[in-house]
């Protein structure tokens, strides 16, 4: 890529981060491609789809869930607990921008999704939680990581359109949890 294209590309994933996070998801291409002081055919020519720059956006998020994990995987309180602090995590790691919640749940799973990769890292991070749980014997059999991660996307969807707060978000995954739990 030349280095004036991918300052362009850099200004666009930059501008597109502020503007979402400012608007939500469904936000105006246009108005990105405006901050960005490029045009809209230099903004489609780097993303065709809305879809690809949401890939491009997320990232340097990809990088926070791994360590997530990893600090759910070393949290030595009781398994409840355990899973409650990967929720938590989880809910604020999909609720960085307005509208997140819905689109990345509504991509897990979907293997023709742009951001299909991103959502596999998050799963895969939630499976490895799970497994740990599972392995102590505090996870009820069948459970799935798809599916719990569709489960917990649910209720971070609820908190986002209902801009609810936090404390009224954890009574939510307090049932999730207690309905995984041996």
């Amino acid at each position: 890529m030349r280095a004036d294209a991918k300052r362009n590309y850099d200004r666009i994933v930059e501008v597109a981060r502020v503007v979402f996070r400012e608007q939500g998801y469904d936000a105006s291409l246009d108005e990105v491609a405006k901050r960005a002081g490029v045009g809209p055919g230099t903004l489609y020519r780097h993303f065709p789809k809305r879809e690809n720059l949401l890939d491009a956006i997320m990232q340097s998020w990809v990088d926070r869930i791994d360590e997530a994990a990893d600090q759910a995987l070393a949290d030595e309180r009781e398994p409840r607990e355990v899973l409650l602090g990967w929720f938590e995590s989880y809910v604020e790691l999909i609720s960085a921008h307005k509208g997140g919640p819905a689109k990345i749940t509504s991509a897990m799973g979907d293997p023709d999704s742009p951001i299909r990769t991103k959502c596999e890292v998050l799963r895969s991070a939630g499976g490895r939680v799970l497994e740990s749980l599972r392995e102590d014997g505090a996870l009820r059999d069948g459970v799935d990581s798809t599916q719990v991660a569709r489960l917990v996307g649910g209720v971070a969807t609820i908190a986002d359109q209902g801009e609810l707060d936090p404390s009224d978000v954890r009574p939510l995954l307090e049932v999730v949890a207690d309905g995984l739990l041996t």
